[in-house]
């Protein structure tokens, strides 16, 4: 494994992950004006796992790799393809910049449940952080006024489903290889999007079989990207960058769907954004000064 003493190749290989992955969302919003969401969902797993499979028959790794736990892969991945399914349903009513904001409460959310299930500590940067996620997101969807599509509540449900499937992950981390975890994610969304698929099968015409291997190569590449990023920098330079995120949607909802967030919507992923940041920066922060024997 390259080690991790290349942070300019790394922020560089994380900021594609970045814009790769608002291109999938892109491409899905897309996609679901005019597929049922079930075909593009299943499309999503399929090519997905056809781009990963090849990447590793080409490095020479034996298929399909094989996993220690492979209930925790299972469930890891329908995870991820349930919350793909109500991004992807959202994502027909919902700005993509509103939606992408939202769903940055999910690294909060992961705080929480990290500390339940993996017994991780959570002080009281994590605390406050999660606080002004939760503030950032009422501020966003402003419950009661009606001036937020109620689809908006899949999002959240989206941000509490990937929350599992990033504990799970980190779980597995000690378990299987990236590769081999790489390849399963998308298994059993896959095999469980298949069997909806006689139900809901819409034929798609050429362009749009190509917009759908299109979100499934984008996706399987951002993940591979994201790993090459972490081999490459520390998690504590690149986590933050994860926020620009939220630039690269509302620029890609404004030139390509004519969205623009209103005020409201942009204060509260400020908020959003803010409570993640207290407690990335403000834990790196605490961290260097234990290292330097100082208390924080």
């Amino acid at each position: 494994m390259t080690p991790p003493d290349r942070p300019a190749a790394g922020v560089a290989f994380h900021s594609a992950a970045l814009i790769s992955f608002v291109a999938m969302d892109s491409a899905i919003k897309a996609a679901v004006q005019a597929l049922p969401v079930a075909v593009v969902l299943w499309a999503r797993f399929a090519f997905h796992l056809a781009l990963v499979t090849a990447i590793l028959a080409a490095r020479g790794r034996s298929l399909p790799p094989r996993t220690r736990a492979p209930g925790l892969q299972a469930v890891r991945s329908l995870c991820l393809g349930a919350a793909n399914l109500t991004f992807s349903a959202a994502l027909i009513h919902v700005p993509l910049a509103e939606a992408t904001a939202i769903g940055f409460v999910s690294p909060l959310l992961t705080t929480l449940l990290a500390a339940r299930v993996l017994g991780e500590r959570v002080g009281w940067r994590r605390w406050t952080g999660l606080a002004l996620g939760f503030a950032g997101v009422l501020v966003i969807l402003r419950p009661g006024l009606g001036v937020t599509h109620p689809a908006a509540l899949l999002v959240l449900a989206t941000a509490a489903l990937f929350a599992v499937y990033q504990v799970l992950t980190r779980r597995l981390a000690g378990v299987d290889d990236s590769e081999t975890t790489i390849f399963h994610t998308a298994v059993a969304a896959l095999a469980l999007s298949s069997l909806a698929l006689p139900f809901a099968w819409t034929p798609p015409s050429l362009g749009q079989w190509a917009m759908l291997a299109l979100i499934g190569a984008i996706g399987g590449g951002g993940h591979f990207l994201l790993i090459e990023a972490f081999a490459r920098a520390p998690a504590s330079l690149l986590a933050p960058l994860a926020y620009t995120q939220m630039v690269w949607a509302t620029l890609a909802g404004w030139l390509l769907f004519g969205e623009w967030p209103d005020l409201a919507a942009i204060l509260g992923g400020l908020i959003v954004a803010a409570g993640g940041l207290f407690v990335i920066l403000g834990e790196a922060r605490a961290k260097a000064m234990d290292r330097d024997g100082r208390r924080p």
